[in-house]
């Protein structure tokens, strides 16, 4: 939980200050912006790389150190000003931001026990919304009324950051897996639903994070205070929210859940196209961000059907799968945007689309040997 709110008090101030930092202070147009992003993925395609890193480093030492590099790159963004200054600081904490996660994902899967990983998984998503919502909370409040500067604030967040890994690293022990992970990549023909869940997340988010944002920025003229007061009820959604979604996913199950999630994504991606209006095209991006939540139906849909000693090396695995349209879609719909940026959410309703259609795979109760509907084996334990 601690790690979860480190992470977020230098990467949602980092969110918050981007799109405007980029527009107002270096010029960025949607083909600047749609570079930086896939830039920013590139680091999470090689996502993979982590499980050679655990050859050397233990997985708690290894998301601390990424948490270090973080706050680093986001401490330096606002000193470089520049085109080539952005990308470069955009390399810098999205290395840290990808591997942090990378390791965050598999050792929540190892350390929650599977009956109450939802539940779980819902608490600590609402521990990092309680730390995105104090750095918007500090940003909205202070950026007009002391002036602040985006250097100043960039730097604060990323110290912040530093000040809690430091913190980290000297307050906890070493806490110990329960089954010793393969220390090699893993790919599995039963594990490929959730591969293909997992790729089309990436794709969905790209839209959102991408899109979404810098549409309210350049369409709607959106400040840095009015972006910060959306995040805000984001926040404010995820802190309340979260652990009764993770809940209602023990309950009723990854199929469902994910169904209803996607289901929504189809609205509101056919509504970003045709929106007119800055105060709905708010709802919607709150709206939108709602259902992010609902992830976790994926992660502990992999916990149900995973050989327990394949979590770290398929984490690696799957963020980069995760990044394979993350790194290609911001840059080619950033070129699409300068011509009809409707298309850009047309074309996201369609994956919105084959993400519905593969949730509806999903057994009722998943488990190794029965990973998708009408499938029905004996577990075998080497790598296919």
């Amino acid at each position: 939980m601690l790690m979860s709110a480190a992470m977020q008090l230098s990467f949602a101030s980092w969110w918050n200050l981007l799109n405007n930092f980029a527009v107002n202070e270096i010029g960025f147009t949607g083909r600047e912006i749609g570079i930086q992003q896939s830039l920013r993925e590139v680091p999470g395609f090689l996502a993979f790389t982590a499980i050679f890193v655990l050859l050397i480093l233990r997985e708690q030492t290894f998301a601390l150190l990424a948490l270090l590099l973080l706050g680093i790159g986001v401490s330096l963004t606002g000193m470089m000003p520049s085109t080539w200054g952005l990308y470069f600081t955009t390399i810098i904490m999205s290395i840290g931001f990808h591997y942090y996660e990378t390791t965050n994902q598999s050792l929540c899967l190892q350390w929650l026990p599977k009956d109450k990983a939802p539940a779980m998984m819902g608490r600590i998503l609402s521990v990092a919304a309680m730390a995105q919502l104090v750095a918007y909370a500090v940003i909205f409040i202070t950026w007009q009324t002391l002036h602040l500067s985006f250097e100043l604030v960039f730097a604060i967040a990323g110290s912040l950051t530093i000040v809690m890994v430091i913190f980290l690293w000297r307050a906890f022990p070493q806490f110990e897996a329960t089954t010793p992970q393969r220390k090699h990549l893993v790919l599995r023909k039963r594990y490929s639903l959730y591969y293909a869940l997992t790729f089309m997340s990436g794709a969905r988010r790209q839209i959102f994070t991408v899109f979404a944002g810098f549409m309210m920025v350049e369409r709607f003229g959106y400040q840095v205070h009015e972006i910060s007061a959306l995040f805000l009820i984001n926040c404010l959604f995820n802190m309340f929210f979260a652990p009764v979604i993770g809940r209602f996913i023990g309950q009723f199950g990854e199929r469902r859940m994910l169904t209803i999630e996607y289901t929504g994504l189809i609205v509101v991606f056919l509504s970003y196209a045709f929106v007119s209006n800055p105060w709905m095209a708010a709802g919607l991006y709150v709206i939108d961000h709602a259902f992010f939540a609902m992830v976790i139906g994926t992660k502990t849909y992999f916990q149900k059907i995973a050989d327990p000693a394949d979590i770290a090396p398929t984490a690696g695995v799957a963020f980069t799968i995760n990044h394979i349209a993350a790194v290609i879609i911001p840059v080619v719909f950033g070129l699409i945007w300068l011509a009809h940026p409707s298309a850009v959410f047309l074309i996201g309703a369609g994956l919105a689309c084959i993400s519905l259609v593969l949730a509806r795979l999903i057994p009722t109760d998943p488990i190794e040997g029965r990973e998708w509907i009408g499938k029905v084996t004996i577990p075998q334990q080497p790598a296919e």
